[in-house]
Parts: structure tokens; C-alpha cells; sequence
């Protein structure tokens, strides 16, 4: 064969019939070795007390040297023999990627049935161990020319056996540690980005379900963080320190069904299905407290809990769907996601499928997709609420309006001064009150008719809102008849907004259609109220007085009353 090509075929057998690695020299500048999907072997040590002299006696199962063993694989010895075939000796590394989720990593190198050297790292006090490097654990060895070695490699699991094994030369050595983790990452900066979301969503609606998502999310992004060593690769840590993060597993689906309880509102329309989930939340925070005692023992069930939870929460699902509740379906779509997902999850946590990346990280696809549909549920229901309010807005609008004029009604500017009232009587502020009729009104309808009478109301009521602030309550009383109340007016503001009022009036011509121009003019009664002595119904009493002054002196023109027992004064 060529100088310089990588061979990956079965050699020799060992004493102990192991299939071997061959690996021919590599010349300089050609592609160097990188072993990442090749055949091992493995023992399960079900005692977890046999030591090397015994274990390398044992009868060991094929698999391969990325796999997955299950809850009952707690500690495992691995074995891989590499033969150099090549006239010069090469000096390679031995990489445990998923080293930073176990409790210990035990290397045993032997040449010749010989050992010849040793390795043991509790991961515990790792995270200033050489060998160690962002949650790999990385071990030098040399392959002499025409030699075979073989690794012996014990896993003491904390529940779950995930291995994988790759050996390196030097330069593909550092392409590996240098890389890897970016979609990690880029699944834990999505849900960060969207805590961040939710809790702005909070702020403004202080809804629970906002605190259940957010918590859910924090929980999803801590254990795909930890899981899949972006929490080994950023902060160096390991060991029962850090897997304790675990309970995050437990947490987060805890934090989902309070969502769904929440949104859906399963406690006051949905007894039946509330009473499930709370049986299935019972379940998960026994689980949870146990775990704070034991995380290890408590997570060797979780991932038949989770096909539980699956199994509960989309069967829920689906009966609020055929109740027609109008956010299920979307939560079905992401819950989807989740359950499928997962359910490939599941099978790999329990060694029932062979590792491939959906399968190694469907929780955290699932996880992430989920996510986004709820976040988009949120969304889509604050819409609904805002339409509501919107809605309810409008009617209480409408109810507080005149349809015609759009001014305030009677109802609401006596209920609404009441409380301008009381403000003046804290702030000891003036308040003044104006009331308005149009002058022979009666006759504009019987000579032009009732859209001519309408169109002239609506116009002097825009003659009103142009002449007033955005302070004063500008309201009709009925017929032709107004009232304006001026908070922060004493007298003689208020005369003077009346008589500019009066003036635009007189001045405004209105287009009756057909060629046909109205004028019409006003009479305007002013009151000064006193705050202390009286309600507003009683000034504007007081200002009708005025107002019929007006009229009785000719109309078009002001009268008014210095103060509640003054005197009518017109202008």
C-alpha cells in the first residue's frame, strides 16, 4: 500500500483475542491519523470492584468507539488495540471527550501483556489535573514501529454510560480540542436570548406563566450547557459539584407543566386534565427532593420518567385540542418537536440505538424547538389579551361617548369630575365649569332638516376640542346642550376660554350641502366652583343659571357667577 495512507484493518489477536488497529508511518505533509469511528470493546463491571489484573481476563463485547450502555453500565472497562505496522514509531493521544460527565477515568497501557503505564483521574479534583483539557482527557502514548498496544480504559458513570473514544496525532490533536461545542453554544444563546424576552413579557403583563417559562428555559439551557460539556469547555469544571446540575433534568419538566397548567388554565376549565398533570408534577418533584439527596440513583430512571411525561403531557394535549382550546394546537406543534425529539433521546440514553447526533442530542433539539413555540404561544395569547382589552376598551368608549358628537356623555363627565373635583380639593387648585347651548337650534332641524341639525352639532363640538386642553372635559349634556369643565380656571380664565369659544362660533361657517352655508351662534354660562362647598352637579347648575342669563339677554354672549353665592355678571 501507498506511504502515508491511514489503514484501519484487524491485524493480530492478543492473548485475549483482541482485534487490533493497524496503522501504517505517515510521511510529512500527508494526512496524519485521526481515528473517530472504529470498533472497541467492552466490559460491564457489574461488582465495580475488579481491578486490571482481573478484568483484562474477562469475556468482552464488540461495539464501537462512540456508544451508549444504558443506566446499568455504571462502570465499564473498554479495551482498543493499536498495532504500528510502520517502521517508525509514532506518538499519538488518546482523547475521552465525554470524560467531564463521569465520576473517574482510569488508563491502563499495556505492551507485550506488560504495563507500561498507568493513569487515574478523579474528577472531582480535575480541574487542575494535566490530562485534562476543557472536559476532555487527553493521554500521550507512543505506538513503537512494529509493536501492538493496548488501552485498557475504566468509565465510573454517574447514571448514564456515554463513551467515546478518538485517537490523534499531534496536529489533529489540537484541531479537536480547539473546536467543537458551536451549536452548543448557539442552542444555549437562543434560550438566553429568549429568558431575556420572557422577562420583559413579564415586566409587562406579570403573568405566571411568564415565571414558568422563563424557569423552564433556565433549566433547559443549564442542563444542555452541562450535558453536552459547553459547561466543562467554558469553565473547567467537573465532577459531583458540578453534576448535581443535573436536577435541571427534573426541573424542567417540574416548570413545563406549571406552564401548561397556567396558560391553558386546566384549574378552573379543565379538572380532569388538571388533575393528571398534577399527578405527573407530584411524581417529578418526589423525584426532584429525592435527587437532592442522591442525584445519581434519581437519574437512572429519568429518561423512563421523561417517556412518561411525554406520554402524559401530549395525551393532555390532545384532549384540550378536541375540547377546542385555542392555543393547544399550537403547543402541540412544538410539543411535537419535543416528544419525537426525545423519544430518540430516550432510546439512546437506554443503549437501545447506536449513537448518531439526533440521537446523542435530541434533547436539546427538543428542547430548543419547544422553546421557540412557546415562546411564540406567549406572544400569540398576549395578541388575544391585547384584542380583548381592545375590544373592551372600545365598548367602554362607546359607553362613555357621544356617537355622534364623540365627546364625552353625561354619565361619564359627572363621574369623571367628581374625581377632577377631588384633585382640586387636594391641590387647592381652581376649577371653573362652562355651560353651552346652541342658539335657536330647534329651528336649524325644522329648516334644513335633522343631517343639517347633526352636521352643525358635530361641528361646533370640534370648535369645543379645538378651544380646550387636553386637561379639560369636554362632555354633551343632550340635544344642543354642553358643558366644559376647566380644572386649573379660576373665573377669569374661564370667561376668557367661554368668549373665544363664542367668537369662533359666530365666525365658522358650516357647509350645509348644496350649496347651502349655516351660521349659527352660541350662549355660554360660566361658574367658578368652590371645591369645598359644593359637587359639581351643584356648578353646573350654577353655570345653566348663567347660561339661561345669557339667553335672557339677547344670546350669543357670556354670563357668569363670581363664586357659588355671587352674582350673575355678563359680559
Amino acid at each position: 500500500m501507498a506511504l502515508g495512507r491511514l489503514l484501519l484493518v484487524v491485524l493480530m489477536l492478543s492473548l485475549v483475542s483482541l482485534p487490533a488497529l493497524a496503522l501504517e508511518s505517515v510521511a510529512p505533509g500527508e494526512q496524519g491519523v485521526a481515528l473517530t469511528d472504529f470498533p472497541i470493546e467492552y466490559f460491564i463491571d457489574g461488582s465495580q470492584t475488579k481491578d486490571y489484573e482481573t478484568v483484562r481476563l474477562e469475556s468482552f463485547d464488540q461495539t464501537m468507539s462512540t456508544t451508549t450502555l444504558g443506566t446499568r453500565a455504571a462502570v465499564t472497562w473498554y479495551r482498543v488495540s493499536l498495532h504500528n505496522s510502520g517502521s517508525d514509531d509514532r506518538s499519538l493521544f488518546l482523547h475521552l471527550p465525554k470524560a467531564y460527565h463521569v465520576r473517574s477515568i482510569d488508563i491502563v497501557e499495556e505492551r507485550s501483556s506488560r504495563v507500561v503505564n498507568r493513569l487515574s483521574v478523579n474528577l472531582n479534583e480535575a480541574d487542575a489535573h494535566p490530562a485534562m483539557y476543557r472536559g476532555t482527557l487527553v493521554y500521550p502514548f507512543e505506538l513503537q514501529a512494529g509493536k501492538t498496544t493496548v488501552m485498557y480504559v475504566r468509565s465510573h458513570a454517574y447514571s448514564h454510560q456515554w463513551f467515546s473514544l478518538k485517537v490523534y496525532d499531534d496536529e489533529n490533536s489540537r484541531r479537536a480540542l480547539a473546536g467543537g461545542h458551536l451549536d452548543i453554544a448557539l442552542m444555549v444563546g437562543m434560550m438566553l436570548a429568549l429568558v431575556f424576552y420572557n422577562g420583559l413579557l413579564y415586566f409587562a403583563t406579570s403573568k405566571k406563566e411568564n415565571i414558568y417559562y422563563s424557569l423552564y428555559l433556565i433549566s433547559g439551557l443549564v442542563w444542555i450547557a452541562l450535558s453536552y460539556g459547553l459547561v466543562a469547555k467554558a469553565f473547567n469544571a467537573y465532577g459531583d459539584a458540578v453534576f448535581v446540575l443535573n436536577l435541571s433534568l427534573i426541573t424542567m419538566p417540574i416548570f413545563l407543566l406549571l406552564f401548561m397548567m397556567a396558560i391553558f388554565e386546566t384549574h378552573e376549565y379543565f379538572r380532569t386534565e388538571h388533575r393528571v398533570l398534577q399527578g405527573m408534577l407530584a411524581l417529578l418533584v418526589v423525584t426532584f427532593v429525592y435527587g437532592l439527596f442522591d442525584i445519581a440513583t434519581a437519574l437512572k430512571p429519568a429518561s423512563s420518567l421523561a417517556a412518561l411525561m411525554m406520554v402524559v403531557t401530549f395525551s393532555v394535549s390532545i384532549s384540550l385540542f378536541r375540547k377546542g382550546h385555542p392555543l393547544v394546537k399550537f403547543f402541540l406543534v412544538g410539543h411535537t418537536f419535543f416528544v419525537v425529539f426525545n423519544g430518540f433521546a430516550v432510546l439512546y440514553y437506554k443503549g437501545l440505538v447506536q449513537p448518531n447526533y439526533i440521537n446523542s442530542h435530541g434533547v436539546g433539539i427538543g428542547i430548543v424547538l419547544e422553546a421557540l413555540t412557546l415562546a411564540f404561544i406567549i406572544s400569540y395569547r398576549i395578541k388575544v389579551l391585547e384584542d380583548i382589552r381592545s375590544k373592551q376598551d372600545e365598548l367602554k368608549r362607546q359607553a362613555s361617548t357621544d356617537p355622534l358628537t364623540r365627546l364625552f356623555n353625561r354619565r361619564y363627565f359627572m363621574a369623571e369630575g367628581e374625581y377632577v373635583l377631588e384633585q382640586a380639593r387636594t391641590s387647592g387648585e381652581p376649577l371653573s365649569v362652562i355651560a353651552i347651548d346652541i342658539d335657536h337650534f330647534k329651528a336649524v332641524n325644522d329648516t334644513h332638516g335633522h343631517n343639517v341639525g347633526d352636521l352643525v352639532l358635530v361641528e361646533v363640538a370640534s370648535v369645543f376640542r379645538q378651544f380646550s386642553r387636553d386637561r379639560d372635559l369636554v362632555a354633551r349634556f343632550g340635544g344642543e346642550e354642553f358643558v366644559i369643565l376647566l380644572p386649573g380656571a379660576d373665573l377669569t380664565e374661564g370667561f376668557g376660554c367661554a368668549e373665544r369659544i363664542r367668537n369662533a362660533v359666530e365666525a365658522m361657517v358650516i357647509d350645509g350641502g348644496d350649496g347651502l352655508a349655516v351660521r349659527v351662534t352660541v350662549s355660554v354660562g360660566v361658574a367658578e366652583v368652590n371645591p369645598l362647598l359644593e359637587s359639581v352637579e351643584g356648578a353646573v347648575k350654577r353655570a345653566d343659571r348663567s347660561l339661561y342669563e345669557a339667553k335672557a339677554g339677547g344670546r350669543n354672549r357670556v354670563c357668569g357667577f363670581d363664586g357659588p353665592a355671587g352674582k350673575a355678571l355678563p359680559t
